[in-house]
């Protein structure tokens, strides 16, 4: 949801809504939608109300408890839509929680939650899983809705910056980053068979020699393998990009999906224990 829209919705409901939320809430509200600031501090809305720290804090913990607000990390609160019932579906601008709640440069949005943004899946996403080097806590508020995935910090490259609504921009895996994110830890992008699917939808918009470039860097054989594979099944791949990642091809043989038993389906010429089968790719692509 567009965070303007969301505004004049919200404006016409205000006075409406000041009985429940309570004359002063209901003020420190609108004036935050008037000023366009849906992610607030502490000093914020306490130079709005013009009160103490202490009244201050005491009114922002009530309307957290009544599910006005939701304290996004210490001193940080985001304002919660109220046709949206509560934070248990909502999180507004999903980048820019991401961003106030990590607060450093080192992140992106990764796995699922990148495949989401480049249009890879087919059905809503409810989370968002972010990569970064630095361990972080997810805000008790926030359990059930972020996932931080803690990576090297070597392994950020292939980011993209994109808008948050033509204000300010987040950061982002780029389409080829996150096809090999994804077949380096499917876990996190719900298996092989969901990667597989967005390839197929986007297979058109992929850059597949900045693709190729990326394996190289990675240097991974699995991902090579896993990507090889999949290119082959889906029959996008041509005989210069199977050449390339066939280098990867060695003795050993690798699970093509480790979110799945090892019930081997199939042999394969890409040195894969096949634990999915060509048909149930075929038959997923075709939803």
């Amino acid at each position: 949801m567009v965070w303007e829209t969301v505004i004049n919705t919200q404006r016409v409901g205000i006075m409406k809504s000041e009985k429940t939320l309570g004359r002063v809430s209901a003020r420190l509200i609108s004036k935050l939608y008037d000023e366009n600031i849906p992610i607030f501090e502490i000093s914020q809305a306490q130079k709005i109300l013009g009160k103490s720290y202490e009244n201050t804090t005491s009114l922002l913990r009530d309307m957290a408890n009544r599910r006005v607000i939701v304290r996004l990390k210490s001193g940080k609160y985001l304002i919660i839509p109220q046709e949206m019932g509560s934070e248990k579906n909502y999180l507004g601008n999903w980048y820019e929680v991401a961003k106030e709640v990590v607060n450093s440069k080192k992140y992106y949005i990764a796995f699922y939650s990148a495949m989401n943004y480049w249009g890879m899946l087919t059905q809503p996403l409810n989370k968002i899983f972010i990569a970064t080097p630095k361990r972080q806590v997810v805000p008790k508020e926030m359990k059930g809705k972020m996932n931080f995935i803690t990576i090297k910090e070597s392994a950020i490259w292939g980011v993209s910056e994109e808008w948050i609504e033509r204000k300010e921009k987040f950061r982002i895996s780029n389409i080829e980053k996150t096809i090999i994110d994804c077949l380096t830890l499917p876990q996190y992008c719900g298996g092989i068979t969901e990667i597989a699917k967005g390839i197929y939808i986007i297979q058109a918009k992929i850059d597949y020699q900045k693709l190729l470039d990326y394996v190289n860097r990675l240097n991974k054989n699995i991902v090579a393998k896993r990507l090889g594979y999949l290119l082959e099944l889906l029959n996008i791949i041509t005989p210069e990009i199977s050449l390339e990642l066939k280098k990867y091809v060695k003795d050993r043989y690798d699970l093509f999906d480790p979110t799945l038993s090892k019930k081997r389906i199939s042999k394969n010429s890409w040195r894969l224990i096949d634990n999915i089968g060509a048909k149930q790719i075929e038959n997923i692509v075709r939803f």
